[in-house]
């Protein structure tokens, strides 16, 4: 029976199907209500149940994917580690031939497609994946590069070089000509004025080179003794689970094969872009996505029972340290509880979210990196539109989060290219696509 389409037009319309007496309703549409309430009840006890998978809802990153699909077997070097890393690859191409989250064309699915295809001609399979892949890139490559005027940010500049190099390594024939040759040769140029003045100063420097360690060329020799001190506890280059592929391919380090096995068995064989996830932040995003459709009113005991367990946290959590790598999410997630706590009721401080104002050393960092910051700005923009007259802190947070955001979209109308920062992307349209499939399976 298909009946999602009516459930989404009943939410989104806030149609309450039970306020209804059946009696009114023909017997098709009395069995497709019924649905709607079955279907329902499955959302709420597949989101909110203690054996729901946040992971789940995340989407996977086809770039960290194709670095762990790299790795060879250390008792058959000819062979992958992760076997089905590689089958993921093969039957996630997109439909335009590109690798990435969208079948829309962008610069992010360009040096993915890259690191997908050098991932799979590693292992001699996945020729018309290649085929398809290469012509495809090719098509796209000129019309998303040019139109940047050589506006590339930082990680791009390392990134999408370091994927030529490797695809090139790889016996992979990527070629360009014209202007399109001009702007690579370019980005190649930034990367090395950016290696050139870094150096290894990770401390002052965001994100730290190393944490693009796979995208770093071969040039750029790094000690063991480096990669491994830099390592997280739980055997991690900075959660990333490509940065940490490649940690373990240059040192054999037993805690990042350990970490990368744990990463596959919690999250499948398509993996997230860092690992592990905040699964407070993710529960808020779910909270926040529900409110976004206009269905929240369905889940209102759900919601509550979340929001209730991040206040309780949040107005426990003592001052600390944040590593400042952390501090993008640690701003996005902070202005996002505080936002969706206040809406709900709750009787939250603006310091919960604002303390990154009374560091200037932040502040600056911020405004150094504010490509890196785009998402957490936006957030805190929508933070204070909850201010209560004489919350001081919130209008200085509106005026600097509006700034940032204010030359982040100048630039971006000056070069048609608005970076943004690599937060967790959390899918929620993707509960009701699931439970569609699910049910049409069974028609």
């Amino acid at each position: 029976m298909k009946f999602p389409r009516l459930f989404i037009y009943c939410l989104y319309f806030n149609f309450e199907p039970s306020i209804y007496p059946k009696k009114n309703l023909n017997p098709v549409m009395e069995e497709k209500l019924i649905s709607i309430q079955n279907l329902v009840k499955k959302v709420k006890e597949e989101m909110f149940s203690s054996a729901f998978d946040l992971y789940s809802f995340v989407s996977p990153s086809a770039y960290d994917t194709a670095w762990l699909a790299m790795i060879p077997d250390p008792e058959q070097p000819g062979h992958p580690m992760f076997q089905q890393c590689v089958n993921w690859l093969l039957n996630n191409q997109n439909q335009n031939g590109l690798w990435g989250e969208s079948n829309i064309p962008t610069i992010d699915s360009l040096h993915a497609t890259l690191a997908c295809m050098a991932a799979i001609s590693k292992w001699d399979v996945g020729a018309d994946n290649i085929e398809k892949g290469m012509a495809s890139f090719h098509e796209h490559a000129a019309n998303l590069l040019t139109k940047q005027h050589d506006a590339f940010p930082r990680w791009y500049a390392i990134v999408f070089a370091g994927m030529i190099e490797l695809a090139r390594n790889g016996d992979l024939e990527v070629t360009f000509s014209g202007e399109l040759k001009e702007v690579v040769e370019n980005i190649f140029d930034k990367r090395r004025q950016i290696l050139e003045m870094e150096g290894h100063k990770d401390q002052f420097q965001y994100p730290p080179l190393l944490s693009y360690l796979e995208a770093l060329p071969l040039s750029y020799n790094i000690h063991q003794e480096v990669i491994l001190c830099h390592l997280n506890e739980d055997g991690s280059l900075f959660q990333s689970p490509s940065a940490t592929a490649k940690a373990y391919m240059a040192t054999g380090n037993s805690d990042c094969m350990m970490y990368l096995k744990s990463l596959i068995q919690r999250c499948g064989y398509g993996v997230p872009p860092m690992y592990p996830m905040d699964e407070e932040l993710v529960k808020l995003c779910m909270v926040n996505q529900l409110e976004k459709l206009g269905v929240a009113e369905h889940f209102l005991e759900e919601i509550e029972d979340t929001l209730a367990v991040v206040y309780r946290d949040y107005k426990n959590r003592e001052s600390e340290d944040i590593p400042i790598n952390r501090l993008p999410i640690q701003i996005y997630r902070d202005s996002l509880a505080f936002q969706l706590l206040r809406m709900h009721g709750y009787h939250v401080s603006a310091w919960n979210f604002c303390w990154f104002l009374h560091h200037n050393d932040l502040l600056l960092h911020i405004e150094d990196n504010h490509e890196y910051f785009l998402s957490s700005m936006f957030s805190v923009y929508r933070a204070t539109e909850l201010m209560f007259i004489g919350e001081c802190e919130l209008e200085e947070a509106r005026s600097f989060s509006r700034n940032l955001l204010e030359k982040a979209m100048a630039l971006s109308t000056k070069n048609n290219f608005l970076p943004l920062s690599n937060l967790h992307r959390l899918d929620l349209g993707k509960i009701f696509l699931f439970h569609k499939c699910k049910e049409n399976q069974g028609t």
